[in-house]
């Protein structure tokens, strides 16, 4: 049977702009370069140079900035179907949705239309497990196929994107903090196939409206190890470099509508004590 979620549309600022302007499908780059993908072929990637965060050598989706290389194929081994663990809070079981959403639900995923999801919960430092597929069917290149992500507490995206023999500027390829950091490899299934992210996330703190611990982040991509306690020197943003801002201690988990038929499943997040 089919079912249709249906919400109100999220209107946060921060959210709103993430789902509609952090990883621009309409507006071409004002810098290209030629480069050697992950699969060794020259390609032509589309970027900026609109400045560079601090302390990189790089310009945010800088296209020059090097492809992460192949994870080996014996180390990806995707994390399907894991189950939510005591404590977990599950965010979509295959059949309900414990969030905002307007998304298509059938045969036990989720698909993205009419906007992103939001959670009903919010939350600081968690463990987040999320299954994806991009549209089987391959349509447009780059920032323009399989694109969505998973913005934690609405402020730090991790970018979900088809990159199987299809590349991007780095830091903002899937696996990556977008605009911040590439992941270590690229361990990309074909289109189609069920990805799994296991996201261990420290949120920031603030005192008196300053940062006093940056955020960290481990990502584990079908199985690969490919964002080690990264630590994230401000918000996601789109081009331009980025800052933190201080913010609540919990805030919801938004998954990206970036107008791409990406399918989720077996979301649930486990809240962390520190």
């Amino acid at each position: 049977m089919l079912h249709v979620l249906r919400s109100p549309r999220f209107t946060l600022p921060v959210v709103a702009v993430a789902m509609f302007g952090f990883a621009s499908l309409a507006v071409a780059g004002n810098k290209t370069a030629k480069v050697k993908d992950a699969w060794g072929n020259e390609v032509e990637v589309q970027g900026y140079d609109d400045g560079k965060n601090e302390g990189s050598q790089w310009f945010v989706h800088d296209p020059e900035r090097p492809q992460p290389p192949l994870a080996d194929k014996k180390d990806i081994k995707p994390n399907l179907n894991a189950p939510p663990p005591k404590g977990a809070i599950v965010i979509f079981d295959g059949k309900s949705m414990n969030a905002k959403a307007k998304w298509k639900v059938e045969n036990g995923y989720a698909e993205v239309q009419g906007g992103g999801l939001t959670t009903y919960e919010s939350f600081g430092s968690a463990h987040f497990h999320i299954e994806w597929a991009a549209p089987k069917e391959v349509k447009g290149n780059g920032q323009g196929r399989g694109n969505s992500g998973i913005i934690i507490m609405g402020k730090y995206e991790i970018q979900v994107l088809d990159n199987y023999k299809n590349a991007t500027y780095p830091d903002g390829m899937a696996g990556s903090v977008y605009g911040q950091n590439p992941p270590k490899f690229n361990a990309s299934v074909p289109p189609g196939e069920w990805n799994s992210y296991d996201i261990t996330f420290l949120a920031p703190k603030f005192k008196d409206g300053k940062l006093v611990r940056p955020a960290s982040v481990t990502v584990i991509w079908n199985g690969v190890n490919v964002q080690a306690s990264y630590e994230l020197v401000g918000v996601v943003s789109h081009r331009k470099p980025t800052k933190y801002v201080p913010h609540a201690e919990k805030l919801p988990l938004h998954i990206q509508d970036h107008g791409n038929p990406v399918r989720f499943r077996n979301i649930w997040v486990t809240p962390l004590e520190e």
